[in-house]
């Protein structure tokens, strides 16, 4: 039997036995240091913890499990404790037994985080919705500005030993700041030299060297550097990547290292490279730290944005057997998208207005003046003017068309974004960031009435009336229009119709 063919059965009889990703590296000699997941248990006999979330409403947790040993997380019980409010990720599991848990990053090196005393946001629980074989979970979305980290590891790899890293992502949300990492990384959180980080980078940087095309990429992050090979510029068999779900590996031992990237939907990995480390002072041999980053930078720079879904860390170098039946496994789990929408149906193609629901302001709805965004008191006493500053059309996401952007009907070709997360009404400028920052996913009323109208780009963040001002705004964020006081009742809003 050909190498191919024994590699091909191999992986074949992955999907077939009860095994998840961490047992296989075990059973090939490679064991899991870390394994987190917010979406499935990665050992076929895992009942224990997944994540935990804190509620917006009292700063009460609960930990997510498995439905089953194995299995997918349970949502429904997310799902009921967030009930009526609004939920963050506190604390994302190491499944492997050794403690290796993640929690919110502390500040680096880099500029301090957006966050009080510049540690990093957390992530929205329900910002990431996916399916695996047909059961609902939630993925850990990384808006610019979130971060996790553990800098007091064990049995994470250090100096120049051997070690593997695999990640599940969303291979259509990136963007080319620094840094949506996973891996290992410095333990002081500050920059201390080439070949200190050995993480899997996703997204558009171009630091050193880079794949082929436009990207995205799975590169390396070996700090002071992205890396797709041993010399600076392109390596071409670094192709960009074109899947809705990506698995991306990077592996190191002392001399070489590798990248590898497939569909984790169907079909095999391919080997974008494999071969010497980068060419440069620092990085042969190595220097690993081993602290492990989610979201940012070895110094905590979070200026990324991505979404992770399952991932580990491993002790050694494991060979292409081990990593093809990894692969399968992850096919086998079934991951599929799900709608980013909910509760009443807001149409593309309709043109609506949005109600406050807060006692003292129903009466108002959400309008503009020049370019900014506030409620104004709105009846048909109203001049046309005014009606149709309060009045918008809904048309396809302009950054995800699993969503909506909402169009100014007095200036078209306008559009609601947020901006230092105040709402302004503005033309495109060309750019993904306006895109992005101008795609809104409704949801069922936070308040249990209506819709509320949550940022595509930053999901904890929703349409919030302050003081008559529009903002996007968090449950207890960082500024005073996140203020808990009244945030569910200012952030829904009774869809109907425009009233010109």
């Amino acid at each position: 039997m050909s190498r191919f063919s024994s590699l091909l059965t191999l992986c074949l009889v992955a999907t077939l036995v009860a095994a998840g990703p961490c047992d296989f590296y075990s059973s090939g000699g490679t064991p899991c240091v870390a394994a987190h997941s917010t979406t499935r248990a990665l050992y076929s006999a895992y009942t224990g913890s997944l994540y935990q979330v804190v509620r917006g409403s009292d700063n009460a947790t609960t930990n997510v499990t498995p439905l089953s040993a194995g299995g997918v997380a349970n949502a429904a019980a997310q799902d009921s404790f967030c009930a009526g409010t609004t939920c963050l990720i506190s604390i994302i599991y190491d499944q492997s037994g050794r403690g290796n848990h993640l929690t919110q990053a502390p500040p680096g090196g880099a500029a301090a985080g957006p966050n009080v005393n510049g540690y990093d946001y957390l992530a929205a629980a329900d910002g990431a919705p996916v399916t695996l074989n047909g059961h609902k979970a939630y993925g850990v979305f990384v808006s610019p500005g979130t971060g996790y980290r553990n800098d007091a590891t064990s049995g994470i790899a250090t100096g120049d030993e051997p070690e593997g890293i695999y990640a599940v992502l969303d291979g259509t949300h990136y963007n080319g700041a620094c840094c949506f990492d996973y891996g290992n990384a410095e333990v002081s959180a500050h920059d201390t030299g080439n070949g200190h980080m050995e993480a899997l980078y996703f997204g558009l940087g171009t630091g050193y060297g880079t794949g082929s095309g436009s990207g995205p990429w799975i590169l390396a992050d070996m700090e002071n550097g992205l890396y797709a090979g041993s010399t600076a510029g392109v390596n071409d068999a670094d192709l960009p990547v074109t899947w809705r779900f990506v698995t991306g590996i990077v592996k190191g031992e002392p001399g070489n290292w590798a990248i590898k990237a497939g569909n984790a939907q169907s079909g095999a990995l391919s080997t974008y490279y494999s071969g010497p480390r980068p060419d440069l002072a620092g990085y042969n041999p190595m220097s690993k730290e081993g602290a492990i980053i989610l979201g940012i930078g070895g110094d905590n720079s979070d200026g990324a944005q991505g979404t992770f879904y399952e991932g580990v860390m491993t002790s050694g170098y494991p060979p292409d057997e081990t990593e093809c039946a990894v692969q399968a496994d992850i096919v086998a789990a079934g991951y599929a998208t799900t709608p980013l929408v909910s509760g009443p149906a807001v149409s593309v193609g309709s043109a609506v207005s949005l109600r406050a629901t807060t006692a003292c302001c129903t009466t108002r709805y959400l309008a503009h003046t020049g370019t900014e965004v506030n409620t104004q008191v709105t009846s048909t006493a109203n001049t046309s003017a005014e009606l149709l500053s309060a009045s918008w059309n809904v048309v396809t996401g302009l950054g995800n068309s699993a969503c909506v952007s909402f169009e100014s009907r007095d200036t078209p070709g306008s559009y609601i974004r947020h901006s230092g997360f105040e709402l302004y009404v503005n033309a495109p400028d060309g750019s993904t960031l306006f895109e992005t920052d101008a795609t809104w996913c409704p949801v069922a009323g936070i308040n249990g009435a209506g819709n509320s109208i949550r940022s595509w780009s930053y999901p904890s963040h929703y349409f919030r009336h302050y003081n008559a001002i529009g903002y996007a705004a968090s449950n207890g964020g960082p500024t005073v229009f996140d203020a808990p006081a009244l945030f569910n009742n200012d952030t829904t809003w009774i869809v109907g119709a425009a009233w010109a």
